[in-house]
């Protein structure tokens, strides 16, 4: 009579021990049901679930000695195989750890958190480059970043949320759960907020601040963050008080806006991706196109400054930029390129980029205020814009076949 066996072959990795153990197996009499093996620090881990009607257990070891592995073998009662069924029905989940440079104390508080939420770690595997994890990493690097794949079902979504943001600023780390489905390596959209996301700035403060307005500006801002004023009326304010600025000045203030860490590398990827990029802004169209020249992205859809005889004159362009529109504008973007909703990923920093970042498949808070990263499904605080290749599943080894594009 048939029965099933779990064949687990260990040892150092060398050529030929796949076909060497396929070759025992099928003098065995063995049908293959499945199949898995990886090498991780030289250490070959193979396992094959077979059936046969032969004594496994007394030929397999005996064999494995001929090719320098350890094998087991083990009987699979039918208990185990509905257990098995049930699992693979349970949902998949990326869980996503990165920073500077990561400690065995991380890896711990992470490792609790998801057995708290009943999850099960299925893998652990580096992304970041080949050195020594907790240690700091140079300027132009990446970072450390392990990619955490598990199964189960969340038992507290809203608790896990809050616990993901409190080991995160605990430890300064970023941590990202995301489902493990088939979009998640085939996004084709990524949109961006501008001010405070591309660049270290909000454009319209540094006007201002060459308009000798700033602390009028700014006075009006905090009005609007105390939902005093919404961001269309905010905004009408705010242009009004730049009435009369030299046009000059606009090409000095572009040139000197500080780009977000990580934003080069990350466009030069993505443009060799083959990603379609797009700034969403409630900024000015002026400085979105300063970056679009610079960086290459692919359309831009911002405020315009009125500008008329070289000043600007303080009007506003309709429509305005605010956040229901910048969501609209990637749903347009999507339909028109024929892509799903899900295939969008979104970046932003503040309360108006939350639309945006809920219409598309993957919405991250980057740099966020508070209230912006509880209420976002992602959220990156301490790496730079390029942890966002780590989000969508690329590790070091897979861009090191390419050559950003500048």
């Amino acid at each position: 009579m048939s029965q099933r066996f779990v064949v687990r072959a260990t040892g150092a990795a060398r050529p030929g021990q796949t076909a060497a153990l396929g070759t025992a197996l099928v003098s065995a009499n063995c049908r293959l049901l499945d199949l898995s093996q990886h090498v991780a620090f030289g250490e070959v881990t193979l396992e094959a679930l077979v059936e046969t009607a032969d004594d496994l257990g007394a030929m397999l070891p005996t064999a494995g000695d001929v090719f320098g592995l350890d094998c087991r073998v083990e009987a699979v009662s039918a208990k185990s195989e509905t257990l098995w069924a049930d699992v693979a029905k349970d949902p998949v989940w990326i869980l996503t750890l990165m920073a500077p440079a990561l400690s065995a104390e991380v890896m711990a508080e992470v490792g609790a958190l998801t057995a708290e939420q009943g999850l099960t770690i299925q893998q652990v595997r580096r992304l970041s480059a080949e050195s020594r994890l907790d240690a700091a990493n140079s300027p132009g690097d990446a970072g450390a970043c392990l990619e955490w794949r598990l199964s189960g079902a969340v038992r507290d979504s809203t608790l896990l949320r809050e616990k993901i943001l409190a080991l995160s600023e605990r430890f300064a780390v970023d941590l990202a759960l995301q489902p493990a489905d088939l979009w998640r390596r085939h996004r084709r959209l990524i949109c961006f907020d501008m001010d405070s996301t591309l660049i270290q700035a909000e454009v319209i403060d540094e006007l201002a601040r060459r308009h000798g307005v700033y602390d009028e500006v700014a006075a009006i801002t905090e009005r609007a963050m105390r939902g005093e004023l919404d961001f269309q009326q905010s905004f009408r304010e705010r242009m009004s008080k730049l009435e009369g600025l030299d046009e000059s000045v606009l090409a000095d203030i572009a040139e000197s806006l500080p780009l977000m860490p990580g934003l080069e590398r990350l466009m030069g990827y993505l443009k060799r991706l083959g990603y379609r990029t797009a700034i969403l802004s409630g900024g000015f169209t002026y400085f979105a196109r300063y970056l679009q020249a610079r960086l290459g992205f692919d359309e831009i859809h911002a405020n315009e400054l009125v500008i008329r005889d070289g000043r600007v004159t303080g009007e506003v362009q309709e429509p305005i930029i605010d956040a229901e529109r910048k969501a609209m504008m990637l749903k347009q973007i999507v339909e028109r390129e024929g892509w799903d909703p899900d295939q969008a990923v979104a970046v932003g920093d503040g309360a108006n980029d939350l639309e945006m970042l809920a219409a598309a498949g993957l919405g991250v808070a980057f740099h966020a205020k508070p209230l912006v990263r509880r209420q976002a499904a992602l959220s990156v605080s301490v790496m730079g814009l390029d942890g966002l290749l780590y989000l969508l599943g690329y590790s070091a080894s897979d861009l090191a076949t390419l050559s950003p594009e500048h």
